[in-house]
């Protein structure tokens, strides 16, 4: 079946819209300009509009009948702080931002659906369009949440999408239950003592204790959990000193955690600690750990999952749909929605176009060729 006829017709707007989108990116929480283009196509669309939730996020409400179902649909629309390499028109005009995630077309395509659904209103009941802020570890989505997304607009179920560069155009992936990691940053600051470079037996030095703290993380991956319950932990910075012929008093190490579930995270949180104090106790120092979650694992409920799945197959052919995608160690905060809501998150294949980079890449692009496709998804889940 393909694309739906009538979002075709209007393809060539779509493509404007999202290169304009994607020539002017806005980190997570200023989205000013984005939100503003979003409200004003939504009002012409007849569309009612409300802002504010989660700072800068927009909401649409369209209903039809009397109908009491009702369905949201979420798009993200922060870029990220990354200087884009491309050439072609429509790059980034602003330098240290770019959208090399493609919330500019997850954007665009929920305006698509949303102006197809306004001019058709094939359906009865009441959908919401949700466009979210600060996607990028800002946490936008759970501030939607907690300024009362669900509670000013009650919905039975609720849908996102995201492109996936590494799959083909016309394909969509899925899995039932958890489907992406949740995720936690972490900061460990060693308190040792400095000293002369000279003379080390007068320190306790916290690069030392570091280092081994470092490694012995890794054993809370390889001896504490099951081999079948995934974790990553990974230690991704190490600070400390100034100078060549000083031992530094202070060391600070962050990094991230990636687990399926809550209590893995949680697990994870609990030995990180015992193990940081008690490596630094051996060596004399002193640690502390802030440990913070930004995402939670996202679990897609089986029921919504398959009708996401059954809506997407009517689209593009069950050939097309894979039902039983990989897990993604990558993190999404559409999760905090999830958690609160009944509903699914599908993959739609974004290969071709512009290039073939991955997503937070300084060559990324969306492919406008799947534009319609994934307005069409969107319109097909509310009809």
């Amino acid at each position: 079946m393909g694309s739906l006829k009538q979002i075709e017709k209007f393809h060539d707007e779509l493509t404007l819209w999202r290169r304009d989108i994607h020539a002017h990116p806005e980190l997570g929480f200023e989205e000013n300009r984005t939100a503003d283009l979003v409200a004003e196509k939504l009002s012409s669309f007849g569309i009612d509009v409300y802002r504010g939730l989660g700072k800068t996020g927009v909401v649409g409400t369209l209903r039809v009948g009397n109908n009491q179902t009702a369905i949201g649909l979420r798009a993200d629309m922060d870029a990220l702080p990354i200087t884009e390499m491309n050439s072609f028109d429509h790059k980034s005009v602003f330098d240290g931002k770019m959208h090399a995630c493609g919330h500019d077309g997850h954007t665009t395509m929920l305006l698509g659906a949303a102006r197809y659904l306004a001019e058709t209103k094939n359906f009865e009941g009441c959908v919401h369009f949700i466009f979210q802020p600060a996607e990028e570890g800002l946490g936008g989505g759970a501030a939607m949440v907690q300024d009362g997304l669900f509670e000013q607009f009650p919905m039975d179920a609720i849908f996102g999408m995201h492109n996936r560069p590494s799959a083909p155009f016309g394909q969509f992936i899925i899995r039932s239950g958890p489907m992406m990691a949740g995720g936690a940053f972490f900061d460990i600051t060693i308190d040792g003592k400095g000293a002369h470079g000279g003379r080390p037996e007068n320190s306790i030095d916290p690069v030392l204790v570091a280092s081994h703290i470092t490694t012995a993380l890794q054993s809370i991956v390889s001896r504490n959990l099951k081999a079948t319950e995934p974790l990553v932990l990974s230690v991704t910075k190490i600070h400390s000193g100034d100078a060549y012929n000083v031992i530094p008093q202070l060391a600070i190490m962050s990094g991230t955690v990636r687990a399926f579930s809550t209590e893995t995270l949680a697990f994870a949180e609990t030995r990180m600690q015992e193990v940081a104090q008690n490596v630094a106790a051996a060596f004399g120092a002193t640690v502390t750990m802030d440990f913070q979650v930004k995402f939670l694992p996202l679990v897609n409920t089986e029921s919504e999952t398959e009708f996401a799945a059954d809506t997407a197959a009517e689209l593009v052919g069950e050939e097309n749909m894979d039902r039983n995608g990989p897990l993604i160690m990558g993190s999404e905060d559409f999760s905090f929605m999830l958690d609160r809501c009944p509903g699914a998150y599908i993959n739609i294949g974004n290969g071709g176009g512009h290039s073939d980079s991955e997503v937070h890449h300084h060559s990324y692009d969306f492919n406008d060729d799947i534009l319609a496709l994934g307005s069409s998804y969107y319109a097909r889940l509310v009809e």
